[in-house]
């Protein structure tokens, strides 16, 4: 005699296999493909004007107590006004773009990362290990009202961001192991020793840079050096000529120098100590302790 299989309803399979796709989505990484925006802190935003629209000569949209500076059309720098207390870091945030913030969003809950702030007007933020506000952005967003850029800019590209890290662990378990991240280079003053790790956006050529040598107590001038971006540049010529149109004034505007990357680079200071590093897409000279590992960025990629 045949046993009576179990009847299961067809509803509850059906919730089932629902659930069971959203769980298996929420597992896939989207493509994280670059650098969406740097935000700073200012304490004197009559100063920071002058210097991110006059001397780096880009194009401005205010929006929600925020300038926004277009370096091209689909990255940008933000500058808001220094908050009560004042944190030591002029760094405020940084963003990432996504092909599918949605999903992106899920997959980071999934694997219990607190959303900082929820997904809305195609952007979401978290904050890593370290504590840094971290957004990603859906690829294509644009900031309503910001102009095209300038064509008085040196650079119309953002190619890195780094910033101060004291763990690397920690911070790799959230970049590499979770996110995807890829080793790019790490280097230092000496050949033996490590100062920078650079780490590659898993699906695009710009990269974040993790700053080891802080010191405990690193000053706000210090911080200012460690927490920087970098704007990219064919030759560096070019972006010497830009800035002396620009007016810009000081012996840094003109001070090129070799990276230990190999890369040509050129450092100037924001009016709260942020560093602004133009740097050569291409190395030209050999880079010390390691060999970069993945493809050099373009001026037209991420536009």
């Amino acid at each position: 005699m045949r046993r009576a299989r179990p009847f299961v309803p067809l509803l509850t399979v059906v919730c089932l296999l629902l659930s069971l796709s959203s769980f298996t989505r929420a597992q896939q990484r989207p493509a994280i493909t670059g650098i969406a925006f740097v935000r700073m802190y200012t304490a004197d935003p009559t100063a920071s004007a002058a210097f991110y629209g006059k001397t780096l000569g880009y194009g401005h949209a205010e929006s929600n107590g925020i300038t926004h500076y277009s370096v091209n059309d689909l990255q940008w720098l933000e500058v808001e006004a220094l908050p009560t207390p004042a944190p030591t870091s002029r760094l405020a945030a940084v963003a990432f773009t996504t092909r599918d913030a949605a999903t992106l969003q899920r997959y980071l809950e999934a694997h219990n990362i607190a959303i900082e702030h929820p997904l809305s007007h195609g952007a979401f933020a978290v904050h890593d290990p370290e504590g840094n506000l971290i957004y990603f952005v859906q690829e294509g967003t644009k900031v309503p009202g910001l102009p095209v850029a300038s064509p008085n800019a040196p650079s119309h590209r953002i190619i890195h961001v780094g910033f101060l890290v004291k763990d690397a662990d920690a911070e790799n378990r959230f970049y590499r192991d979770l996110l995807g991240f890829r080793p790019y280079w790490h280097g230092g003053m000496k050949e033996d020793k490590t100062d920078w790790i650079s780490q590659q956006v898993p699906d695009g050529t710009d990269w974040l840079e993790y700053m080891l040598e802080g010191g405990p107590n690193p000053s706000a001038k210090t911080l200012g050096v460690l927490n920087h971006f970098s704007l990219g540049t064919p030759h560096m010529p070019d972006v010497i000529a830009a800035l002396a149109r620009n007016q810009c004034e000081g012996p840094n505007c003109t001070k090129s120098q070799m990276g230990k990357d190999g890369k040509v680079q050129l450092n100037l200071f924001d009016p709260d100590l942020t560093r602004v590093e133009y740097m050569e897409f291409q190395p030209s000279g050999t880079p010390c302790c390691s060999p970069i590992l993945g493809k050099p960025p373009t001026e037209t990629e991420n536009r």
